[in-house]
């Protein structure tokens, strides 16, 4: 068996993993790359592989970054089938229609501006054509039911407590009269959440690869009451400010759980004045994935989600309201006092959050809740940074507004979390691999893990391992020297890649017009570059 790791490597973002078993080749999720992990060697859209040799896709949940690739994947020449739960299959018929609108909408305002200063147009990521031959692919599963994914290869979706569907993978692959056994974490989530069932640990495994988000530390708040406790609070101040309290979240998940907890909070009285203030939803993807929860009661939610759901919606209350179009959109920051507005993108990279950032974060009285990850190079992770401004549709915007956030909510777990699955597979593992993680985090995992008495590898992009009883052979230490320094310049390109990508951030959202130092700042900057650039030059003469 050889694993290749094609993204979300020493990364957060584009989850996809090329297994190559009884001569087939599977992928592990694949995934939309975000951020600043789109600067990376292989960009927004290629892959290191032919579509077409792909057999399979095994999909862990329904999250972008994880399936937004697929409809590419397609384009370029897929044919197999894409397994996952029925669920996840569900929320995917919505959100990959979404990712579709969204990369035409794109292509087409890119186009109006390269006609017009006489450039190349370009061509949308993917079309809805796509998404819809993508969807056709689907092929949905039980939790528990050991599926045929190619000859000599099974496979086993767990429910692993991240996202409505969301699943842990279990694959099993005979080759040469040995079974292998590699187990895929996907994104695992938390004990004590509402609405879905606590991750379901998985037994024995010969490899393991697992996320590693949050891989160098824990969550501050844990339990359910004291992640209730936590929005009770931020609830409390942002009604005392008197302005919008805003909450850029995603659609699909964190939004569902938000209205589930404001719901308790209103039949509970838990926030004096909470009743009179209006609750907007202003997500078309997020209102779509709250119908898809409500019809996926059976088989996918805990005990107390049931139990409201056999009377009542756990979504609905009297000062819910729906923004479905644009201009309803609009009319939101119209609306005087106090209003939680719920909206996407939940990193604030796209959709309608970013105008209802304009129009409150230069406001004093208003209240910016982040309650979900952020990645690198995000305008979500700039304001959690502390930026005094921000650039919006080419606007400078100072940010007076109150910046909180609520870690309690993540969907990930946290390193002990992590830690006690590895743990409760039994036995050790023959090879852990760490992914889905900042470099800092994975690092920090690492030793971690190691402390324990596990053998445990980082890849970098790119990296290739072959597996095979209780060894594992990575191509940096053991493969011939030519194809051990390819691998170790593409890691070394990712990173220069990845810190290119962050200044570009930086120069980006740096206010030059207004800001008295700017000149100087610029001036200094450019000599650094500069300098920089000819010693690389002088470098590469030698």
């Amino acid at each position: 068996m050889k694993i290749k790791f094609c993204g979300a490597a020493r990364c957060v973002t584009g989850s996809c993993h090329l297994v190559n078993a009884n001569g087939k080749n599977i992928l592990l999720d694949c995934g939309m790359r975000q951020g600043a992990d789109k600067k990376t060697e292989l960009g927004e859209g290629e892959f290191p592989f032919d579509a077409a040799s792909i057999d399979a896709v095994l999909l862990s949940h329904a999250h972008i970054d994880h399936s937004g690739l697929l409809p590419l994947l397609v384009k370029k020449g897929f044919k197999g089938k894409v397994i996952t739960t029925k669920a996840t299959a569900e929320l995917s018929g919505i959100m990959l229609p979404d990712s579709g609108h969204i990369q035409e909408s794109d292509a087409e305002y890119q186009n109006r501006k390269n006609m017009r200063a006489g450039k190349p147009l370009v061509e949308p990521l993917y079309t809805m054509k796509d998404v819809e031959e993508t969807l056709k692919r689907f092929s949905p599963v039980s939790y528990g039911q050991v599926v045929t994914v190619a000859e000599g290869v099974t496979a086993r979706f767990n429910d692993i407590g991240h996202l409505l569907g969301s699943a842990a993978i279990e694959l099993w692959a005979e080759e040469e009269g040995k079974t292998t056994k590699l187990v895929f974490s996907g994104d695992i989530g938390r004990s004590d959440r509402p609405i879905i069932c606590d991750p379901k640990q998985v037994q024995g495994a010969d490899y393991l690869i697992i996320e590693g988000t949050y891989g160098d530390r824990n969550h501050q708040e844990s339990s359910d009451e004291a992640k209730e406790a936590e929005l009770i609070s931020v609830l409390k101040m942002g009604i005392a400010r008197g302005g919008n309290i805003v909450i850029p979240s995603f659609a699909v998940g964190r939004t569902q759980e938000l209205l589930y907890y404001i719901k308790r909070l209103l039949l509970k009285n838990a926030v004096p004045g909470l009743e009179k203030v209006p609750v907007y939803i202003d997500s078309p993807l997020g209102i779509n994935a709250t119908n898809v929860y409500r019809s996926c009661a059976e088989g996918y939610y805990d005990e107390e989600a049931r139990a409201i759901a056999k009377s009542d919606s756990p979504f609905e209350f009297d000062t819910l309201r729906i923004a479905r179009t644009a201009d309803e959109s609009k009319l939101i920051n119209a609306e005087k006092g106090c209003n939680i507005i719920i909206s996407s993108s939940g990193m604030c990279d796209a959709g309608r959050i970013r105008h209802h950032l304009k129009h409150n974060l230069f406001r004093a009285d208003s209240t910016v809740v982040f309650s979900g990850y952020q990645a690198v190079g995000t305008l979500g992770r700039i304001l959690l940074d502390g930026a005094k401004k921000v650039k919006l549709f080419g606007e400078s915007i100072f940010v007076n507004a109150a910046i909180e956030r609520i870690e309690g909510f993540s969907g990930h777990a946290g390193r002990d979390e992590l830690i006690r699955w590895i743990e409760g597979i039994g036995n050790k593992p023959n090879c852990i691999f760490l992914v889905h993680g900042e470099e800092e985090a994975l690092a920090s995992y690492e030793k971690a893990v190691k402390a324990l008495g596990y053998r445990v590898e980082v890849p970098s992009l790119l990296e290739e391992y072959t597996v095979f009883g209780g060894t594992c052979c990575t191509s940096p230490q053991e493969a011939p020297a030519p194809v051990a320094k390819q691998l170790e310049e593409a890691h070394h390109v990712a990173k220069l890649q990845a810190e290119a990508a962050r200044l570009g951030v930086l120069i980006e959202h740096t206010d030059w017009e207004s800001d008295a130092s700017a000149e100087m700042l610029a001036g200094i900057l450019e000599a650094d570059i500069r300098t920089l650039v000819d010693k690389w030059e002088n470098i590469l003469r030698q």
